[in-house]
C-alpha cells in the first residue's frame, strides 16, 4: 500500500511542476506587456511636453527647424508637423514607442508673431 500511496504523491508533484512550467511563459508575457505599457505611457508624457514646447516656440516666431530640434532633444526621433488654426499655432508630434506603437501628441499656442 505504501508503494501506491508514494507513487501517487510523486505523480501529483510532477503534475504541479508541469502546470507551473506551463504558467511561467504566460506570467512573463503579462509582465512584459505591463512594462511595455508603462514605457508607452512615459513616452506619451514626454511627447506631450515636447509638443507644448514646440508649439510655444512656433508661436514666438521661431522656425520649424528650431521647434523640431527642441522636440528631438526631449523625445529623440520625433516627427513634427505644424497647423495654423486662426491665431493659434499647433504642433503635432509623433514618435515610435515600445511594443511597436507610434505615439502622437499635439499642442497649440497663441501666435504672437504674424
Amino acid at each position: 500500500m505504501s508503494r501506491i500511496a508514494g507513487s501517487s504523491v510523486s505523480g501529483e508533484r510532477g503534475s504541479v511542476t508541469a502546470e507551473f512550467a506551463a504558467v511561467i511563459p504566460a506570467v512573463l508575457l503579462v509582465l512584459l506587456l505591463c512594462l511595455g505599457g508603462v514605457q508607452v505611457g512615459g513616452q506619451q508624457v514626454r511627447l506631450a511636453d515636447a509638443a507644448a514646447q514646440a508649439a510655444r516656440s512656433l508661436a514666438r516666431g521661431d522656425g520649424l527647424d528650431h521647434a523640431t530640434s527642441l522636440a528631438r532633444q526631449l523625445v529623440g526621433d520625433a516627427v513634427v508637423s505644424v497647423d495654423q488654426r486662426g491665431s493659434a499655432v499647433c504642433a503635432r508630434l509623433s514618435a515610435p514607442a515600445a511594443l511597436g506603437i507610434t505615439v502622437t501628441a499635439g499642442s497649440c499656442a497663441l501666435g504672437g508673431a504674424t
